[in-house]
């Protein structure tokens, strides 16, 4: 899975928690729960769609290096290879 489709599931997962979300509206390199205003539940979701989706596992541990939406595709860019 490339990067193109690691961002694609992630925009994915946030849109079905945030229909309101448009991902071409996001900045890649500014906190992603400040511009889509997620609350911690939300995040919480969020971050629990990845794992569904993707079967990767996100300790709570690495939840705080998970702050842009280039560190989480990142992240799990890594995670996946």
């Amino acid at each position: 899975m490339n990067e193109a489709d690691v961002r694609a599931v992630v925009l994915a997962t946030l849109k079905s928690i945030a229909p309101e979300v448009e991902g071409e509206e996001l900045r890649p390199n500014r906190p992603l729960r400040n511009q889509v205003d997620l609350d911690s539940m939300d995040w919480l979701n969020f971050l629990l769609g990845l794992h569904e989706r993707l079967h990767v596992e996100i300790p709570e541990s690495d939840y705080a290096r998970l702050i842009t939406l280039e560190d989480v595709v990142g992240y799990l860019g890594a995670k996946l290879r």
